[in-house]
């Protein structure tokens, strides 16, 4: 079973899809670090809200070195820990979409994709079938992305 770790947003942006499980079914368990759960549970008002405690395939794990969040001042509380439990744990992959994060994360040589990288592998094993009605409704939800960007995933899958 692959190591994988997840940051807020791509979570976020799973539930406001009603596509989580996309998650356990790609990877079959994920990791967070405390400080993305507490930013997913700021948000306990939305209408997508869920309680990831809840969720048995999902892993709250405490990093280890808490100093190391000190150099990574210009990320979030939950990009830093994040970057910092994937190398901790060595993890196969981290999903991180804000780009300064995945910066970070590729210069301590972690494998990096997003949430669209997770839409586009998901349509790619056949656990969706179409993605654009699903980019459409990202970006119906306050997700952004650009057109060019939409079609150039669009081609990619072979929806354009």
């Amino acid at each position: 079973m692959p190591k994988v770790v997840s940051n807020t947003t791509p979570i976020i942006s799973l539930l406001k899809l009603n596509q989580l499980d996309l998650l356990r079914r790609l990877y079959q368990q994920i990791q967070i670090p405390y400080a993305v759960y507490h930013e997913v549970e700021a948000g306990k008002a939305k209408g997508f809200y869920k309680d990831l405690s809840a969720v048995n395939w999902i892993e709250i794990v405490e990093i280890k070195d808490k100093q190391a969040v000190k150099y990574l001042l210009d990320l979030d509380a939950g990009e830093a820990e994040a970057i910092i439990l994937a190398s901790e744990i060595n993890a196969d992959l981290i999903i991180l979409d804000e780009k300064l994060g995945r910066y970070y994360a590729r210069n301590a040589d972690l494998r990096v994709t997003g949430t669209i990288g997770v839409l586009i592998k998901a349509k790619t094993v056949g656990l969706i079938s179409e993605l654009k009605p699903l980019l459409n409704e990202l970006t119906d939800k306050d997700v952004w992305i650009s057109e060019k960007l939409k079609n150039e995933i669009l081609k990619i899958v072979g929806e354009n």
